[in-house]
């Protein structure tokens, strides 16, 4: 079956059709020309392929348009795939290369061969002499894309490279000089911040030099920003969007003065009250004491260097404390591993992030609070926010599953249209009506009951859960029934290739929090399909719509069944999250939403350990997870008018803007 669509169609879409529609319409017609040149390049053997490929590539460097070569390109591809791999590019597959070469998010659904589709661009684009970047979320996807992808590029004469686990300047000097280069986009930035350091400490180099002079030239790493084909586009530009990449500097500060003051802190933060000497938005991360709160601070004995400080900053170091204890909770936002150390979890992946650090002494709290060694806090020397890097590239282009719902921001924000391409299999997933219940508790008892009758039908079972701490309850109350089970979470990262081989398998119930919901390829069992396929639970919302979009895309994959139930209650986070307002507007909607929830808890108490199903339950859901989406955008948008402000006055007064961004 023709996914494209039939020729006139495509003519007819191409010329009359809205922007997306004309796109698949001209882009439709560009595929067919890949497939009209197929049989040809079938008939060449290894060595003129080579040769057809060093042919391109001297009439790219004549200046012919890329535009002009894609067709012959993207079939060289195709054939050089079969002959390499095993795996052949289907339609859609190039329709999704043509979306990523002209700069936009390839939207498409989990399965459908995202790894293969970015060789399209990847080889186009590289004709150029000038370096493509391959961006995916980790490093074993990296290395692993590299690996896999590998023999496609050097039957066609290019060389690839791959920056994570390179341990010197030299190889990575080595793999940024590759024709491709496979990498993350911490290493990216990391990288780019390091470069610009070098160049900065160099006699002769100015902040306005892109790869500096002299010595400095030699010793930096990167090359130009090009070209960029970003794996899982919504995770990278719009999760990490909101955490800049830093480059530490030692403190000069008294360690042992600024460790006494935060423990002075949260000393006085376990004794302050909620709404009374404290406001906490959960939405914002955000605490601020009241006057009864500022009173409590100025009350309390305060030992010599506290008294050091000026009283603003006591009360900041205050709220810090008590936001420690109310916004940042162990086991859902970190964990202590075996060293007594604080390990972020990231919110969306799930991961352990080593490493990385809560700006702003946040993390110098939270470790007060553990009680564990607070670490010296640290200054900035290099910064750069994920906008602002990847800002630096000529094109970019990215891919993902779940971009329908961010169309606006990736067009606002970097004028990157979304195209949903079409699956190459027509969809078999069959997602069932939330099951809403009044309380958290009988959502897990029900969750757990599900998850025992199913298993008896040895359909293996995916289930998802927010936090590290409810998938250790959930897996209690799984114990309780005597049903076999693994969990994947982040204490538990070790074990995770060998969790995810048997969690396709018939009778596996894996419990899992967001780890199992990006970049996982669950491989269903022998006569598994016949049982309905890979069974998807979801026990909560999340703030995104599209993180929910992910889990629920583990199962169906590549034309396979599967099913996916959603369990929910009115005393989800999510609910609570929308309850807090900070500005008169947020107030005012603060104040609906509340009694609409509450007017929900009132009839569902009526209705007691009875599962809920109404229309207007679950839209209140849906309604509460696109106002959270609505303010974390309007953060972004924040820090992007606030770095654009910051840069500019830093060139202005001749700083560097990535460098010393504090001296202002």
């Amino acid at each position: 079956m023709n996914r494209l669509g039939p020729r006139w169609w495509n003519y007819l879409r191409g010329a009359l059709g809205p922007p997306t529609q004309r796109r698949r319409g001209m882009w439709g017609l560009v595929a067919e020309k890949v497939n009209a040149l197929e049989g040809k390049i079938k008939q060449l053997s290894n060595a003129e392929l080579t040769q057809l490929s060093r042919d391109l590539r001297r009439q790219a460097g004549e200046g012919i348009s890329l535009n002009r070569l894609l067709p012959e390109a993207f079939a060289l591809v195709r054939e050089a795939a079969v002959r390499t791999i095993g795996q052949r590019h289907y339609d859609v597959q190039i329709l999704g290369g043509i979306a990523l070469h002209r700069g936009c998010i390839a939207e498409m659904e989990t399965g459908e061969g995202k790894t293969l589709v970015a060789t399209l661009p990847a080889y186009l684009n590289a004709l150029s002499g000038r370096g493509v970047h391959v961006v995916t979320v980790n490093d074993y996807l990296a290395n692993r894309d590299a690996e896999w992808n590998a023999p496609i590029y050097r039957l066609l004469g290019l060389t690839v490279g791959v920056v994570p686990n390179r341990h010197n300047d030299e190889e990575k000097r080595h793999a940024y000089r590759c024709d491709i280069t496979y990498c993350t986009s911490k290493e990216l930035g990391f990288d780019f911040l390091r470069d610009r350091l070098k160049i900065a400490a160099a006699p002769e180099s100015k902040w306005g030099t892109v790869v500096g002079v002299g010595q400095s030239r030699a010793q930096i790493v990167q090359r130009e920003h090009h070209y960029a084909i970003v794996d899982e586009a919504d995770s990278i530009l719009i999760d990490e969007a909101r955490t800049p990449m830093i480059i530490s500097a030692a403190s000069t500060k008294a360690d042992e003065e600024l460790i006494e003051r935060y423990r002075w802190a949260n000393d006085l933060a376990m004794q302050l009250r909620d709404e009374e000497d404290y406001k906490f938005d959960p939405v914002k991360r955000k605490v601020e004491l009241t006057q009864d709160g500022c009173r409590h601070v100025r009350a309390f004995p305060q030992s010599l260097p506290v008294q050091k400080q000026a009283m603003e900053d006591i009360y900041k170091n205050v709220e810090r404390a008590v936001l420690a204890h109310r916004g940042y909770l162990r086991d859902r936002d970190y964990v202590i591993n075996n060293e007594g150390k604080v390990i972020i979890v990231d919110e969306f992946t799930g991961r352990l992030m080593p490493g990385r650090e809560w700006q702003d002494g946040i993390h110098r709290a939270v470790e007060a609070k553990e009680g564990v060694k607070i670490t010296v806090e640290t200054g900035e020397s290099a910064r750069v926010t994920v906008q602002a890097y990847f800002k630096k590239y000529e094109r970019i282009a990215g891919m993902t599953g779940t971009a329908s719902s961010e169309a606006t921001e990736f067009r606002k924000i970097y004028k990157m249209p979304v195209l949903y391409i079409p699956t190459n299999r027509p969809l078999c997933r069959k997602v069932l009506p939330d099951v809403i219940f009044r309380t958290a508790e009988e959502k897990w008892q029900a969750v757990a009951d599900e998850i025992a009758r199913l298993h008896k039908t040895g359909q293996p079972l995916l289930i998802g859960t927010r936090s590290i701490e409810k998938s250790e309850h959930l897996s209690e109350l799984l114990t309780a029934r005597g049903v076999p089970h693994q969990v994947l979470n982040a204490k538990e990262h070790e074990k995770e290739a060998a969790i995810v081989a048997l969690a396709g398998q018939r009778g596996t119930v894996t419990v899992a929090t967001n780890m199992a919901g990006r970049g996982t390829d669950i491989k269903l069992g022998e006569s598994v399909a016949e049982l309905g396929g890979l069974c998807v639970i979801v026990t909560e919302r999340h703030t995104a719509r599209r993180i929910d979009r992910q889990l629920i895309g583990r199962c169906a994959r590549q034309g396979d069944p599967g099913v996916a139930e959603i369990f929910l209650s009115l005393e989800d986070e999510v609910l609570e999250m929308i309850t807090k307002g900070e500005k008169l507007e947020e107030k005012l909607e603060e104040a609906v939403l509340t009694r609409r929830l509450e007017r929900l808890r009132a009839w569902a108490a009526r209705m007691a350990h009875t599962a809920l199903q109404t229309s207007s339950m679950r839209s209140f859901f849906t309604n509460a997870q696109v106002r959270l989406e609505n303010q974390h955008y309007r953060q972004r948008r924040q820090l992007m008018e606030y770095e654009k402000v910051w840069d500019k006055m830093k060139k202005e007064m001749g700083i560097d803007p990535v460098l010393d961004w504090k001296q202002l």
